[in-house]
């Protein structure tokens, strides 16, 4: 299992490397510049190459991601906005590729009640202009990916279901760059119940059919301070929420999904995730792992587990689509 978290960056960036191995992380994920202003933060190429070597040489990160700044709105009618947001999205790109980073991981934004159909060729050509004006990764690594986080929110914010993910990647014509991270609460949020093996395996298939299930790279593993359905982005430590440990242990401990970096972004004690968030996860991951070898077919809920000795954590009781043209 690779179970990562969201970690501070800091200005030489090989830090957040040693900020996960902190609370026991397998793969991290950072902001490369501040997530509410506009004002991109500027790395040598010395940082980014040492960053590079540090991430392939670590013995415990095996992944890192990059988030790209909240501001960024793609869907926007107001040109300017739109213009500035493809321009971060590009320098977010731009950096994520100089560290060798396993992907880019974006809100797409809001389109304000305009309709989806209406901003789905413009998002579009901001992923495209994106990918062909950052700069290019060095050519000893791989090329990094856009990945289209879903969305939880109110009428206007795109990417609230996989049908609209699969449009904004159809109108690219399924560019080989272009991947989803699934948010656990955000698809919850919206409405999608996971919460026993068989709402697991049509969630799995839905992705598989309508995106492929190869252009998942990641999940952010997130318990819900909200409702299912309540459209709220809304995130809790692991067994808080009203998912719970034993709705999300059939989602992570799924075939195709537990070998993929699960990077938590819950608050913690307020500064984010922490080495107990860490071990809560691995437990729900093995509660998970057990379901399935108990019984592969079952339709019911994991059961809840008892806190290991010393921990203060809290608990509860297909045809795949072919590739575009």
């Amino acid at each position: 299992m690779n179970i990562g978290a969201h970690v501070r960056g800091g200005g030489k960036l090989v830090a957040s490397l040693e900020a996960g191995v902190a609370i026991g992380a397998t793969s991290i994920q950072i902001f490369t510049q501040s997530p509410r202003m506009w004002k991109p933060s500027q790395y040598s190429p010395e940082v980014l190459e040492n960053f590079r070597r540090a991430q392939a040489e670590h013995p415990t990160i095996t992944d890192t991601f990059c988030h790209a700044t909240y501001l960024i709105n793609l869907a926007t009618s107001d040109p300017d906005l739109y213009e500035k947001s493809v321009a971060t999205l590009t320098h977010n790109l731009s950096v994520a590729r100089g560290m060798a980073s396993s992907g880019v991981v974006l809100h797409v934004g809001s389109h304000k009640g305009a309709g989806f159909d209406e901003a789905i060729a413009q998002i579009a050509r901001a992923f495209m202009r994106a990918l062909d004006d950052a700069t290019p990764a060095p050519s000893t690594v791989r090329d990094c990916p856009i990945l289209i986080e879903n969305a939880a929110g109110a009428g206007g914010t795109v990417g609230r279901s996989l049908e609209e993910i699969e449009a904004l990647i159809d109108a690219c014509g399924g560019d080989e760059r272009l991947g989803i991270c699934i948010d656990t609460q955000h698809l919850w949020a919206s409405g999608v119940d996971y919460s026993s093996v068989a709402r697991t395996k049509k969630l799995i298939q839905e992705i598989d059919q309508r995106i492929g299930i190869e252009r998942l790279k990641c999940l952010h593993l997130n318990d819900s301070k909200v409702e299912l359905g309540a459209n709220r982005d809304r995130h809790a430590n692991i067994g808080e929420g009203t998912i719970g440990a034993a709705g999300l242990a059939p989602l992570v401990a799924h075939p195709k999904v537990r070998n993929l970096p699960l990077i938590l972004e819950v608050p913690g004690s307020g500064d984010g995730p922490r080495g107990e968030d860490v071990v809560e996860a691995r437990a729900v991951m093995e509660d998970g792992l057990a379901l399935y070898a108990r019984s592969p077919g079952s339709s019911t809920r994991a059961v809840a587990r008892k806190a290991p000795a010393g921990t203060k954590v809290p608990r509860q009781s297909v045809t795949k689509k072919s590739p575009r043209q």
